[in-house]
């Protein structure tokens, strides 16, 4: 299940992440979002874990939990193909 962790301290890297949802079960894949030009982090990031079992009580467990000094948010991930296409405007 993939999952969004949105609300992280912008100091949070990958290690961090696997660290706290490897206590859940394991984590396939992580992807902190970063800011194209500057690398930095925007706050929230994309984790799948292969077992919805595992996932489910990561969700449940750590949503809205504080970690590095924020509550984060924590819940399944949307789709892209649910949501609808935004058109950039130039």
């Amino acid at each position: 299940m993939k999952m969004y962790i949105g609300n992280l301290s912008f100091a949070v890297v990958e290690d961090d992440l696997m660290e706290l949802f490897s206590e859940y079960g394991q984590v396939e894949e992580i992807n902190i979002v970063k800011d194209r030009f500057s690398q930095r982090s925007k706050g929230f990031a994309f984790l799948e874990m292969p077992n919805n079992s595992e996932a489910d009580k990561a969700i449940k467990g750590l949503n809205g939990s504080e970690f590095k000094g924020k509550n984060i948010k924590v819940n399944q991930a949307e789709s892209r193909r649910d949501k609808p296409k935004r058109r950039r405007r130039y």
